[in-house]
Formats: C-alpha cells, sequence, structure tokens
C-alpha cells in the first residue's frame, strides 16, 4: 500500500471500524519515548537522522517519511491524521516518521526524544495498543540499544517521562457532560487519580466538537499495565457518567434534543459556508445523534470523516490550492455536503 493513501482524503482503515465502548471513546493511543544508547539527547539530529534512514528505512510494512521531503500542507495532513505530533510537523531539517500501511503505528524519529513510538485503535483498547507498541519497541531496539538506568528506568529528554516513557490517552466524546455542566466536576476528579484533560491534538489543544484526550501524567514508580489498567478503570467511570447525561438529556429534553440535532444535520448537509467552530458543534451533534439513535440512516463512521475533513490542511489539499479564511469556509461546507451527499 505504501504512503500513497496519507494525503489523500482517505480515513484511516482502522476509523473504519468500531471498537469498544465506541459509543463514548473514539480511539485509544500509547506512546513510548525512547532514546539511543551513547547517543547524546539533542543535537545528535544530523547523524541520527542517517541512521535511522540506513536501518528502518526500508522496513517492510512502513513508509518512511522525512520532514524535509514533505510540504507543509502534507505535514499538516499527518498531524490532522494524529501520525505525528504539531511538535514533530516544525522538525524540517532532521525529522522523519514511520508510518505502517494501516496507520496504527507510527514512529517519530528527532522530536523532543530520539524516537516515539505510537500505536493506535478505535474504541477502549488501551492494553491491545500497549502489546503492539511493546512489540514494535522490542523489535527497534534490537540494534539500537535504548539509554537505560536499572533505578530509574528509560531514560528521556524531559524528566516528566522518565521510567516507563508511556503516554496513555483515549480520545473521548462527552457532548453529555458537557451539556449538562458536569464535565468540570468530572475533569478535577480525573486529575485527583492523576490524569489530565486536553484536546483532541494533546498538550497546548483546544477541545473541539466536544472531543478531549485524557491520558497519565504519571511515568515513574507504576509499571506500564497498571498505568493502563488505572486509565482503563479511569475510563469505565467517565463513560457511565456520560452514559447517565445522555440518557437524563433525552428523556428531560426530547423534542428539544431532536431538534438540536436535526438543525445541526441541517447545517452540515446544506450550508454554503462554514467556519470550523460550527462545523466542530454540529458534527458533535451529529454524532450524539447517532448514537442516541435520533439518527439511523447515517454510519458512525462517517462522522469520523466529517472531523478530519474538516480540518484546514486537509481542506487544501481537497481544493488543490491555498486558499483565504473565507475560501476556506466555502470548501469546507462543500466537502461535508459531499461526504453526506448520499445520506
Amino acid at each position: 500500500m505504501g504512503s500513497e493513501n496519507l494525503f489523500k482524503p482517505v480515513l484511516s482503515s482502522w476509523l473504519e471500524q468500531d471498537g469498544p465502548q465506541s459509543d463514548v471513546v473514539i480511539s485509544s493511543r500509547v506512546r513510548l519515548a525512547r532514546n539511543f544508547k551513547d547517543w547524546n539527547f539533542s543535537g545528535a539530529g544530523v547523524e541520527l537522522f542517517a541512521r535511522v534512514r540506513e536501518e528502518l528505512g526500508t522496513r517492510d510494512g512502513f513508509s518512511f517519511l522525512a520532514m524535509g521531503d514533505l510540504s507543509v500542507l502534507e505535514r499538516g495532513m499527518l498531524v490532522e491524521r494524529h501520525l505525528i505530533s504539531p511538535e514533530m510537523m516544525r522538525r524540517q531539517d532532521f525529522g522523519a516518521v514511520m508510518v505502517s500501511d494501516d496507520e496504527r503505528a507510527s514512529v517519530m524519529f528527532n522530536e523532543e526524544d530520539h524516537i516515539r513510538i505510537q500505536c493506535m485503535a478505535p474504541g477502549l483498547q488501551l492494553e491491545q495498543v500497549l502489546n503492539e507498541a511493546f512489540v514494535l519497541d522490542d523489535e527497534l531496539e534490537i540494534n539500537m540499544p535504548y539509554a537505560f538506568d536499572k533505578r530509574l528506568g528509560y531514560l528521556t529528554t524531559c524528566v516528566t517521562n522518565v521510567g516507563t516513557g508511556l503516554r496513555a490517552s483515549v480520545m473521548v466524546h462527552l457532548p453529555g457532560l458537557v451539556a449538562t455542566k458536569k464535565l468540570q466536576k468530572t475533569v478535577e476528579a480525573i486529575r485527583r487519580y492523576g490524569f489530565v484533560v486536553r484536546g483532541m491534538y494533546g498538550e497546548g489543544s483546544r477541545p473541539a466538537s466536544n472531543i478531549f484526550q485524557i491520558s497519565n501524567q504519571v511515568t515513574l514508580g507504576k509499571t506500564e499495565l497498571e498505568i493502563v489498567q488505572d486509565l482503563s478503570d479511569v475510563m469505565e467511570q467517565v463513560i457511565m457518567q456520560e452514559r447517565v447525561c445522555r440518557t437524563k438529556l433525552k428523556q428531560t429534553f426530547h423534542i428539544a434534543m431532536e431538534d438540536r440535532i436535526f438543525r445541526a444535520y441541517g447545517v452540515l448537509k446544506h450550508s454554503r459556508i462554514l467556519a470550523q467552530k460550527e462545523a466542530a458543534d454540529a458534527i458533535s451533534d451529529l454524532r450524539l445523534g447517532i448514537q442516541m439513535g435520533y439518527v439511523e440512516h447515517i454510519p458512525s463512521q462517517k462522522v469520523n470523516e466529517l472531523i478530519l475533513f474538516s480540518q484546514p490542511a486537509f481542506l487544501r489539499r481537497f481544493a488543490q490550492r491555498d486558499m483565504n479564511e473565507l475560501e476556506e469556509k466555502v470548501i469546507r461546507a462543500a466537502a461535508i455536503r459531499e461526504i453526506l451527499d448520499t445520506y
């Protein structure tokens, strides 16, 4: 398959599937931060880039992409696909990424650490993606041993990652908690358990479409499996609370909810100009309507397309040109109408 679909308006194959608890949890991800033994943690860019390209550039089942060979638009599309971080997008000189053919796995080189391995899957599947990341982690270490301390664990550029080097996260859709004004109380409870809530693109990003990332803060003093199990336990509580809120909304405000959801569908189906926030709010309501049974003729996977293909980089690829603010709104509306054309 190679990398030909990475820069096309085509949904990643794993996002076309529903996973466990997918009414609330969109995806699960783990990321392992690693540095190589006997290499400077910073300033090793040129030599490290050459080494990994030689060792891993032709790995079966993966595409090797150097940031310097990609346009700003292509790097932006990789961010919007969650295959690289916004920080990686800026590493033009010596940054690179390996992406698996199914886009479930990617490995960033020369981001904050020498490598960052990540694996993703639909729904709540943290233990599954952790095991997949371990397999890739072991394979990469064979030829290039990691920097590891018996007492501290894996050594990383930032001390907040020392130990396991693990960031486990889930991307969740929480419109019920937002609408009933219970989100802040839930966020505070999550923080007390050592987890943090961020926007859909991680640290520094703002929530959109009522989508949030929940991830661990502690990487030292627990095993990887303990971290993943703790996050899974927290998520079971969040999922239960979100479902309770949705049920109350449907029971108490049935007509108002139905009206809100079909108004959102109308906006997406018929608008000629759509700002990013307006589209995000309407997409969130449509996804809620599908999960609550108000909208039965649209598959939930279509919402993933709407979220991805309404982002700025994908719109420019869709239009095959750069555009000003008004043109972006026009193209966003056109792209969304095309996705919903048969619905």
